[in-house]
């Protein structure tokens, strides 16, 4: 009998993807956001979706949804509270966790964690989520649920068969060590089988992307990893967008805002085109407006990551060392 996961901020799916593919069931996924949701309902057709605010769930109602209660438990909150990217964050980064409204939902999903105790939890987020006495506040709310070891997994997306650089925390209560894939696989081996979006094809999310005259013109001089758009980030960090990618090279970390250019021809990559970024199957699609589907291919964890976690998170439980 296959192992079921529940998935929260499941987003259009790229957690549970890898873990479906390792052979685990999803039976469920919680996300309040409807484009979202709908997503993971075209993509995870069996599995229970609630569409609810986390904040006003209990466990218990949570279980009665799904008829069931999960093996695992996956998930990566919204990182924006804590991202380096957002320029805008508290400047305590205790305050992240426990004032700011976004960055409290971490706390949720420990405390549905602790009541629901899976064998396995695993949640996602950005690195800076350990900066300046955030591990230890985590670590401390977890144990506060029951679970006394907490590891903090630095993982490269890239290391895994990623065709773009991915570095998150992986934070769980078993230690994460997933196979590493033999090679780098670079962006013109993800996407270069792809036709140009304005052919005939039925590649879903695989529309072009409008782009104005003026700014056409100025991408036709972007040499390989040059950028036409800077921005400042938090910090004081200068942020870059609209990069043409070098067709032999990994791609940069895919975000919702990300608009790539094709390494060849001067135009914008497609949805489809950053989902191949992000190791997703073309048969996975995402749901909204193009800035939506955009966000939901961003917002998720590497298919190839997800799946190389779930093979050894299903290793360490069949072994018995759960």
């Amino acid at each position: 009998m296959a192992l079921k996961v529940l998935d929260l901020f499941c987003g259009a799916g790229g957690f549970s993807r890898g873990f479906e593919e390792a052979g685990f069931e999803i039976i469920g996924g919680l996300d309040n956001y409807s484009p979202c949701a709908e997503a993971f309902r075209q993509n995870f057709p069996r599995a229970v979706v609630i569409e609810e605010d986390i904040k006003s769930l209990r466990s218990e109602d949570i279980v009665s949804a799904l008829g069931e209660e999960p093996d695992v438990i996956i998930g990566g909150p919204p990182c924006e509270p804590f991202t380096a990217a957002n320029f805008k964050r508290r400047k305590n980064p205790l305050d992240r966790l426990y004032d700011d409204p976004i960055g409290t939902l971490v706390l949720h999903f420990i405390r549905i964690v602790g009541d629901l105790r899976p064998k396995v939890f695993v949640m996602e987020n950005v690195p800076q989520i350990l900066e300046d006495g955030l591990a230890e506040a985590l670590k401390y709310e977890f144990r506060r649920v029951g679970f006394k070891k907490v590891f903090f997994n630095i993982l490269r997306a890239e290391d895994y068969g990623n065709p773009s650089r991915r570095t998150r925390v992986f934070i769980s209560n078993v230690k994460l060590k997933p196979k590493r894939s033999r090679k780098r696989v670079v962006v013109i081996e993800a996407i270069g089988d792809l036709p140009e979006p304005d052919t005939l094809h039925d590649i879903p999310d695989h529309d072009p992307v409008p782009v104005g005259a003026s700014r056409r013109k100025r991408i036709a001089r972007l040499r390989f990893g040059q950028a036409l758009v800077r921005y400042m980030g938090a910090g004081g960090k200068v942020m870059t967008n609209w990069i043409r990618l070098h067709p032999y090279r990994l791609a940069p970390t895919v975000m919702g805002k990300s608009r790539f250019v094709h390494p060849y021809s001067d135009r914008l990559l497609t949805v489809r085109e950053n989902a191949r970024l992000m190791s997703f199957p073309d048969h996975h699609v995402f749901y909204g407006g193009r800035d939506t589907r955009f966000d939901q291919v961003g917002e998720a964890v590497p298919v190839c990551l997800a799946r190389s976690i779930a093979v050894f998170v299903k290793e360490a439980i069949e072994s018995g060392s759960v």
